[in-house]
C-alpha cells in the first residue's frame, strides 16, 4: 500500500520490502544478465543492423529508468501501519463500489499508487478520477465524480477493507 503526501510516498513494510526486492535484483542479477546479452550481441559484428543488439539496448534502458524510479522511491518513502479497518476509503483498502446505485453493476479494486499494482486486484490511485472521488468516504455513502469526457459519475461505496495482499 502506498499513498504519496508531496515528496514522501507512505509503504506499509511489505510493499517496501518487495520494492526493495525488485530494485535488488534489477540492480544486482538483471543488470548482469542485460550486460551478457548486450556483449553477446556486440560480439555479432555490425551493430547498425543487429536487431539483438539494439533490442537488449532498449531492455536495459527500461530497466535503468526503472532502477531510479525505484531508488526515488525508496528513498523518500516512510514505512507504516495498515490503514485501519474502518471501512473509510483511503490508501490501503480494497473498495468496492456500485454505479449509479446498481448493486449488480459493481467493481472492486485496491486503492494504491501505481507502484504497488498487482495482478491479483485492479489498481485505482487516489489521484485517479474514481480514486480522488471515493477517497475519504465509508460505505454506504456515495461519490460522484469526474469522467475523462466531462459527464459526472455516481458510485456507492458497498465496501471498503484493509488490502491483505
Amino acid at each position: 500500500m502506498t499513498q504519496t503526501s508531496g515528496t514522501v510516498t507512505w509503504l506499509t513494510q511489505e510493499a517496501y520490502d518487495q520494492l526493495k526486492e525488485e530494485l535488488d535484483h534489477l540492480s544486482g542479477p538483471a543488470r548482469i544478465e542485460i550486460a551478457k546479452k548486450i556483449e553477446a550481441a556486440r560480439e555479432e559484428g555490425d551493430l547498425k543492423e543487429n536487431a539483438g543488439y539494439h533490442a537488449a539496448k532498449e531492455e536495459q534502458g527500461k530497466q535503468e529508468a526503472r532502477i531510479r524510479q525505484l531508488e526515488q522511491l525508496l528513498r523518500h518513502a516512510r514505512v507504516g501501519e495498515a490503514p485501519p479497518d474502518d471501512g473509510v476509503v483511503e490508501p490501503g483498502m480494497v473498495v468496492t463500489v456500485a454505479f449509479d446505485g446498481d448493486e449488480d453493476d459493481t467493481m472492486t479494486f485496491l486503492m494504491a499508487s501505481r507502484e504497488y499494482v498487482t495482478a491479483d486486484i485492479e489498481t485505482y490511485s487516489p489521484q485517479s478520477p474514481l480514486g480522488s472521488g471515493v477517497l475519504g468516504k465509508k460505505a454506504g455513502e456515495e461519490a460522484e465524480y469526474e469522467l475523462p469526457n466531462g459527464r459526472t459519475a455516481r458510485v456507492k461505496i458497498l465496501d471498503a477493507k484493509p488490502y491483505k495482499g
